[in-house]
């Protein structure tokens, strides 16, 4: 087999340095071997990484012929998730379960989000302390799972939303140091580390979760009430072309899924995204011009459409964007990628990252323009923070809503001023991405 070419260096330290550093690995990487390169990451087989549009068309587009995406190769996430996940399960039951997840959010579902959105956005900020600096993907990831939960539960504060709440950060901050995805890695440093290892409690956290999320099941298949309108009400509905409804186990995995991912990956992209608004004036201005055109209590379908809001979260999410990679790609039958031809067995991954810092489609990739997004249409294959194909991301319309309303709340009612003031980038956040230092900002109150 012909690979793409390869950093020398043992597999050990290609793997500590994708575990720790995978920014400044890919970069480097994409200096010296650009469009595509693999990488010594697994015993089994090789990886192949790669940010050339055609090769991530056929990538993304063959999941069912030259390449699959088994759920197996993302045996990683079942800890948190589960095996009955949509993102843990392969071919068939993926699809089943994708059909009867998508309906709760898409379409005319948003709408009876939007007050869930504005109201918990406000509910947070108001509650600041006039006067007083705070991290802003603290407040975020508040709000983020705060919006999560009454969407998916329909709880608001209820002594199991909050308990499930405080689980769930904990879960999340105990799994998204490097150090506790190096334990799952290495077991053997897991088992060095004991209770230095950040996930030392991450069981018993899970249990003491699973425990709240069959308790709250259990008591709606006890009281069904088809008024209900939340996630969770729509998927215990929700039946597959045989007529099968889901299992408890799998409205679990399902749940996990969409609390965890649903908020944390948000959570971030929105704090990236206040930080380049407030950093950047002149943006700033645009955006506010723009939403305050709109006149008072706009329409949410209105601000979701609005060009130049869109054209800064679509910046946001390219700069430095949330999932560093696509998930990845075996290949069934031999493929050539890019000159290479590529055996059966071979792992397959779109770099995102790489992708989205292309010079020939992103001149100076590091400074933040949105109007990139208004002088150029990008294909799903030059722009796709939340990857492509049978595993692009489930939630991305209900991400780019909440994104969107998110920040033109923020903007039009509170007056916030950046504190931080020296260069902020990214690092490894467990499986995700996310800033390499508190945004710290000062809240001024709410506009008159």
């Amino acid at each position: 087999m012909h690979l793409p070419p390869t950093p020398r260096t043992p597999r050990t330290i290609q793997l500590l340095r994708w575990i720790f550093t995978p920014m400044s690995y890919m970069d480097e990487c994409a200096s010296k071997y650009g469009e595509i390169y693999s990488l010594n990451l697994r015993p089994d087989y090789p990886a192949v990484l790669t940010s050339n549009p055609d090769a991530l068309q056929t990538i993304l587009t063959s999941d069912t012929k030259e390449l699959s995406s088994p759920g197996k190769l993302n045996q990683i996430f079942i800890p948190i998730l589960g095996t009955q996940s949509l993102i843990t399960a392969s071919g068939k039951q993926h699809q089943r379960k994708r059909q009867l997840v998508m309906p709760a959010l898409h379409g005319e579902r948003m709408r009876a989000y939007a007050d869930i959105i504005n109201q918990v956005t406000d509910e947070v900020i108001s509650k600041l302390e006039i006067g007083a600096a705070f991290s802003i993907r603290n407040v975020t990831q508040t709000i983020t799972l705060k919006i999560i939960m009454q969407a998916v539960f329909g709880l608001h504060d209820s002594p199991r939303a909050i308990e499930l709440e405080r689980l769930l950060n904990n879960i999340l901050e105990s799994t998204s140091s490097p150090l506790s995805l190096a334990g799952v890695t290495f077991p053997i440093l897991g088992k060095v580390l004991g209770s230095l290892n950040p996930a030392h409690d991450f069981e018993t956290l899970l249990q003491q979760s699973d425990k709240i999320i069959y308790e709250e099941i259990q008591e709606r298949r006890n009281n069904a009430d088809s008024e209900r309108v939340d996630i969770l009400s729509l998927l215990m509905l929700a039946r597959d072309e045989d007529g099968q409804a889901m299992t408890n186990v799998e409205l679990r995995d399902e749940l996990m899924t969409l609390l965890t991912a649903g908020h944390e990956t948000t959570a971030t992209a929105l704090a990236w995204a206040v930080y380049f608004i407030y950093k950047n004036e002149n943006v700033k201005t645009k955006l506010l011009d723009e939403l305050n055109s709109l006149g008072k209590n706009p329409d949410s379908n209105t601000i979701f459409k609005l060009p130049y809001l869109t054209a800064v979260c679509n910046e946001t999410l390219r700069i430095y964007p949330v999932a560093l990679t696509t998930f990845p790609r075996q290949v069934e039958k031999p493929i050539s990628l890019c000159g290479y031809n590529l055996e059966p067995g071979t792992l397959v991954y779109g770099s995102i990252y790489d992708l989205h810092r292309r010079q020939d489609l992103y001149p100076n990739p590091d400074e933040f323009k949105p109007e990139r997004f208004l002088e150029r249409q990008y294909s799903a294959y030059e722009f796709l923070p939340f990857g492509g194909g049978a595993r692009r991301c489930i939630g991305l319309a209900f991400a780019q809503f909440e994104m969107k309303l998110v920040l033109a709340k923020i903007l039009t009612s509170y007056q916030l001023e950046l504190l931080t003031q020296n260069k902020v980038n990214p690092k490894r956040r467990g499986l995700v991405s996310a800033p390499d230092q508190p945004i710290r900002f000062n809240y001024k109150g709410a506009l008159s």
